[in-house]
């Protein structure tokens, strides 16, 4: 089984990945749902580390992304332990790599500041790491912290699914930012991947996707996303 199919069965047995009637943060509602906030355990977050780092290996190696990043950037609060999971899987394979990740208020005591780690400087390239990627919203609002340093590259996006939809237009929230800031996406699996993976397969005994299900996705995915 390769990392992406690995990975879904995973989001599924962890109760990251649910299905239902939810609300996005875009104000969408969605038939499915992730959310990293319910990985609980340490094993999960070291497991969930080593995703990114395969996500992160795989993307270098086929040139999307370079090899000589320099920081990864979590922005609070989801995006904290998933940037320092991934730097501490990738320093576990020999790749040791600073990482930091923003206060919601600067601190206005002590040595003060906006983040936390490492303080990124001119000549950084930086892999902003996230969740989940709907309409770019997150993305979008931590772009000033690094525009008011100068001189630091963002490199891309790592995120854990892409759930392949519209931004403000019709285009995706991937190609906005790629288009808007070159800001390329790298996902470690798509909303396509899952229902590919999941549909009338079971995990562990359980059908997550039956056929209702992918009929509603499908749906939903007609309406928001740029292709089926």
């Amino acid at each position: 089984m390769n990392y992406k199919d690995s990975f879904i069965e995973f989001m599924a047995k962890s109760g990251v990945l649910t299905f239902g009637e939810f609300v996005t943060k875009s104000g969408r509602h969605s038939p499915y749902f992730i959310n990293t906030g319910n990985y609980r355990t340490g094993g999960q977050i070291a497991a969930l580390g080593g995703f990114y780092a395969d996500c992160i290996e795989a993307n270098m190696e086929s040139g999307n992304i370079s090899r000589d990043v320099t920081v990864l950037f979590g922005p609070a609060y989801k995006g904290i332990p998933l940037a320092v999971s991934a730097a501490a899987a990738l320093a576990g394979r020999g790749a040791d790599i600073n990482y930091c990740f923003n206060r919601k208020e600067a601190k206005d005591h002590g040595e003060g500041g906006g983040m936390v780690g490492y303080n990124p400087a001119s000549g950084d390239k930086v892999l902003i790491i996230e969740d989940v990627i709907t309409a770019g919203t997150a993305v979008r609002e931590c772009l000033p912290l690094f525009n008011r340093i100068g001189g630091v590259k963002i490199e891309a996006l790592i995120v854990s699914v892409d759930r392949m939809e519209k931004g403000a237009g019709d285009r995706t929230a991937i190609d906005e930012l790629f288009e808007d800031y070159g800001i390329r996406t790298c996902p470690i699996v798509t909303v396509s991947d899952i229902m590919s993976r999941l549909h009338n397969r079971p995990v562990d005994g359980v059908v997550y996707i039956d056929d209702l299900m992918k009929q509603k996705m499908e749906t939903y995915m007609r309406e928001y996303c740029a292709a089926p």
